[in-house]
């Protein structure tokens, strides 16, 4: 690897940072919601949509609701970037518009569901990574675009609903 192939974190965050604000209606607006709210309101179903998964069910499938331990699984279990509100309890993971198609969205109840074209949502700074903020990033994203695959949202959804009507406690256990 040479020195040019190097990105810093401050960089990539910034990449992100352009890339998220491509989904705002005033970027100018969105960055000052970002450093004084800490969180912005960006659009899906365009560049990014969003599966919310309530905290019961993400807490279940973790198999743990210490914040470190669900960031941990998170970041091993999605494969891309997912953020927590915790005055809601509701975690977001930012798939693509596409996955909006898919039938366990079209059925889902109040434990998770689809936020694609119409819905707004609050989305945290790009280094809102604080365990003690409102709206953080549980699992960053790592270049701009650098979504969710819908195939694992799905999977953490059932583990999560399985574990909570009695299946089994822990992975392979």
């Amino acid at each position: 690897m040479t020195a040019t192939e190097i990105v810093s974190g401050a960089e990539r965050r910034l990449a992100v940072e352009h890339w998220l604000l491509s989904a705002a209606d005033d970027t100018a607006r969105a960055r000052l919601e970002w450093r004084t709210d800490g969180f912005a309101l960006l659009r899906c179903g365009g560049v990014l949509s969003a599966v919310q998964i309530s905290a019961t069910v993400v807490h279940a499938a973790a198999g743990s609701d210490e914040p470190s331990t669900v960031n941990n699984f998170l970041a091993g279990a999605l494969l891309g970037p997912v953020f927590v509100d915790r005055e809601t309890l509701r975690y977001y993971a930012l798939v693509g518009s596409s996955t909006g198609r898919r039938t366990e969205w079209k059925r889902a109840g109040n434990d998770a569901g689809f936020m694609g074209a119409g819905h707004y949502l609050g989305v945290p700074a790009a280094d809102a990574t604080s365990l003690m903020g409102r709206i953080a990033w549980c699992v960053e994203m790592d270049s701009p675009g650098d979504l969710a695959p819908a195939d694992a949202v799905s999977q953490l959804v059932h583990t999560g609903r399985y574990r909570l009507a009695g299946g089994e406690r822990h992975l392979g256990g």
